[in-house]
């Protein structure tokens, strides 16, 4: 077994491994049934009731690593028979009410949802409740207290609300496509698309020349291995060739950099799911996003542009870049996205050992394009590409960890109250170091982004791309 944070994301990566055995062999279709069997044998215990429904469930994964529903456009998807484990949630009465006299919850609700028992005991009732926390705030002995679903809490744009078979649904008007849900989901309910198999087929193509774009987050992950090693890795699957991320995150830093100078306030397009926040809780903010793609973007067109007929797939940390290359503007140059947990699959669906392996090389970029990874990274690489092009400008940066951090700065500048003229916006606390499509999450994984950072043979911005000149 791998390290993997969770053991929901080991049976994930379990599912996506026996996916992509299938695709190598070119027996998808004929032996997918048989993968949840495969998993959950009839002689091992389930977490589940029974065998018969943890296999339904497993079916149900089956069907988002080969793709998921083609009707819904978002990449996050519920498993509706996996959600039915969680309490309905809400606001409740803890067994520390005292059945006092004042009954304050009472007279404070609106609604009338608050009645008493014989023994003056409180109790809500859920059809009238509308969850504004009234009741709790006024309770002398904060007996009542609200029990939001895990998947609720991950969401910060309060995207996810319960179904009338109390499932978790998903507005897709509101949804980022972050993936926290996902990851914070304790019984695997919500799941990303995988688009695996679309990249099993490319690497089978010996006339294509599949280039993989990998994301500097990458630094933090594979631990059983070196980082050269999962480069050699990448070309035994068939990728021609292996590039930094970084590297387009440099060619962004200047482009970006000069951008920010000109307009004299821009908020950061890099993160997807900051950037879809931006255009869909507060669209009049959108004017101010960086005109400039992102780094995955801006690279892989340089790679199309430049060898003809290449694909593209972006390896990395983020399940919103996946939706990125869902759009109109970004189909031509990303022809898909692997996360690391997808990639750790395939490595598997070989049966390859990557920690036996030779060591590649990976030195396309600077220090400061590998540093986009973590949080504040992006502000540092704009200050510098300033300095390195002598462009006089003072930035005054306001760096958001975080999609509620992002939340506050934009509701400051929707208010003109900010107190700056950068907002770099990350949806993920910490950075891409902590997206959801990671193998391991924590602040062990900013050290070693930041390690990595100068490990780089190219110490600024410009030298890194000169190369691409």
């Amino acid at each position: 077994m791998r390290k993997f944070d969770t053991k929901v994301q080991h049976l994930k990566y379990k599912v996506l491994r026996e996916v992509a055995r299938l695709a190598w062999d070119g027996t998808l279709f004929e032996g997918m049934i048989d993968i949840p069997k495969k998993i959950v044998p009839g002689n091992e215990p389930t977490m589940r009731c029974c065998v018969y429904k943890e296999r339904a469930i497993l079916g149900e994964r089956v069907k988002l690593a080969i793709g998921g529903d083609k009707s819904n456009p978002n990449i996050i998807e519920v498993i509706d028979i996996a959600c039915d484990e969680c309490p309905v949630g809400g606001y409740e009465v803890t067994n520390a009410c005292r059945g006092c006299l004042a009954h304050r919850c009472e007279d404070v609700c609106k609604r009338g949802a608050i009645t008493f028992d014989k023994n003056h005991v409180a109790h809500i009732d859920k059809s009238k409740c509308v969850e504004c926390g009234a009741c709790a705030k006024v309770c002398p002995y904060t007996a009542i207290v609200s029990r939001t679903r895990p998947c609720q809490n991950a969401c910060k744009v309060k995207a996810i609300s319960m179904n009338e078979q109390k499932a978790a649904t998903i507005n897709n008007d509101k949804c980022i496509q972050c993936g926290a849900c996902v990851y914070q989901c304790p019984f695997g309910a919500i799941m990303d698309k995988s688009f695996i198999v679309d990249a099993i087929e490319m690497l089978k193509n010996k006339e294509e020349k599949v280039y993989a774009i990998v994301a500097p987050s990458i630094s933090s992950q594979f631990t059983y291995a070196k980082l050269g090693q999962v480069i050699t890795g990448l070309k035994e699957l068939g990728f021609h060739t292996v590039i930094e991320a970084a590297l387009g995150a440099d060619m962004v830093a200047l482009a970006e950099a000069r951008e920010l100078a000109e307009k004299g306030f821009l908020t950061s397009s890099c993160c997807p799911a900051f950037v879809r926040y931006v255009k869909t809780a507060f669209p009049t903010i959108a004017q101010h996003i960086s005109h400039n793609p992102s780094p995955m973007v801006a690279l892989a067109k340089y790679i199309k542009d430049n060898t003809p007929g290449a694909k593209v797939v972006f390896i990395g940390p983020c399940t919103a870049k996946k939706a990125e290359a869902q759009l109109e503007e970004v189909k031509p140059y990303v022809d898909t996205v692997l996360t690391f947990e997808e990639l750790q699959a395939l490595f598997d669906s070989r049966d390859m050992d990557i920690s036996s392996l030779a060591e590649g090389v990976l030195d396309n970029a600077s220090y400061f394009g590998r540093i986009f990874a973590r949080s504040g990274g992006l502000t540092d690489a704009a200050v510098q590409a300033l300095k390195e092009q002598g462009i006089e400008f003072k930035v005054e940066p306001v760096v958001c960890d975080g999609i509620e951090e992002c939340k506050l700065a934009l509701l400051k500048k929707s208010k003109n109250v900010l107190k700056g003229n950068f907002i770099e916006g990350m949806a993920c606390v910490g950075g891409c170091i902590n997206g959801a499509g990671c193998l391991t999450h924590g602040e062990k994984n900013k050290a070693e982004v930041d390690k990595y950072g100068r490990e780089a043979l190219e110490k600024n911005i410009t030298d890194a791309v000169s190369v691409l000149k």
